[in-house]
């Protein structure tokens, strides 16, 4: 199981120097990944947000072994030859260490409503499988002609290609307990399942909810290549021996992946500092 950070692109989280020194400590402290949230409009409460990239690229200078992406890229409001160019320059630029992470992005209202676009899921959805199919192909280097319902890439190669062949991981992101888009998960490289409680707010997964969702996916993959099971929570760094154990069980449930997730409200980011430098639960 590898251990990673997960913080949004918000709030606290604004300055790309201070994200890249976090992102510094994390590869110091033993820690195998860290991701960032993608938001364009936030829709609960005033904030600062920063561009993705810009941190995504001021981590994958300051780091030199962890993996690193976002989590999640609504890939529906991008434009695919120019999230094509960004991935691979910063998968080349970072020596193949990039991780893509997709999905439908939130909310629907706030990041396509906003600038007139269509808000409705299955339009998204569309957008979304059709980005995907055209992402990868331009990854390949290969001459694409595609012409989908959404996307038009006409009779064009892309050059460099990711240092990553075929392709960087692609997760996909979804909300728990939706089944359809682990479908789509299971046609990728991995899945990030948003497990929330409703009574607060807060992280929930629990083992018995991991083996449903591996369970899940396994109906719909071909079983070729590894397949990551990425896991959102959070523990404190007050009590690491504590949080293996709970840790642990979702592993075996079969999580690859354990995140500490962060929000974007006040003294976040010395949290996240705190946690990050306690070391993964391992």
């Amino acid at each position: 199981m590898r251990f990673g950070i997960c913080v949004p692109n918000l709030g606290e989280f604004t300055d790309p120097r201070q994200v890249a020194g976090l992102a510094r400590r994390a590869e110091d402290a033993g820690w195998d990944g860290f991701f960032t949230w993608d938001h364009v409009v936030f829709p609960f409460g005033p904030l600062e947000v920063a561009d993705p990239w810009v941190l995504l690229t001021a981590v994958a200078l300051a780091t030199e072994r962890i993996r690193f992406g976002p989590l999640v890229t609504p890939v529906a409001r991008r434009r695919p030859g120019t999230l094509a160019r960004q991935t691979t320059s910063l998968d080349r630029l970072s020596g193949g260490r990039l991780v893509f992470g997709a999905g439908l992005g939130f909310t629907l209202p706030a990041e396509f409503g906003t600038w007139g676009e269509p808000t409705r899921p299955r339009a998204v959805a569309e957008r979304l499988d059709e980005g995907l199919a055209l992402l990868a192909a331009l990854w390949s280097g290969e001459r694409v002609d595609f012409r989908g319902e959404h996307f038009t890439a006409a009779d064009v190669a892309f050059a460099p290609t990711p240092v990553q062949r075929p392709r960087p991981p692609v997760w996909i992101g979804c909300n728990w307990p939706g089944t359809r888009p682990l479908r789509r998960a299971a046609r990728w490289d991995g899945v990030a399942p948003h497990v929330i409680s409703p009574a607060d707010g807060s992280w929930a997964a629990t083992p018995e909810i991991v083996t449903q969702i591996v369970a899940a996916v396994a109906e719909h993959r071909d079983g070729a290549g590894p397949f990551d099971v990425v896991i959102t929570g959070r523990t404190q760094p007050s009590e690491p021996g504590a949080a293996r154990e709970p840790v642990a069980a979702i592993g075996a449930a079969g999580a690859t992946w354990w995140l500490e997730g962060f929000r974007p409200g006040a003294g976040e980011y010395q949290a996240a500092v705190r946690r990050v430098e306690a070391g993964p639960p391992s």
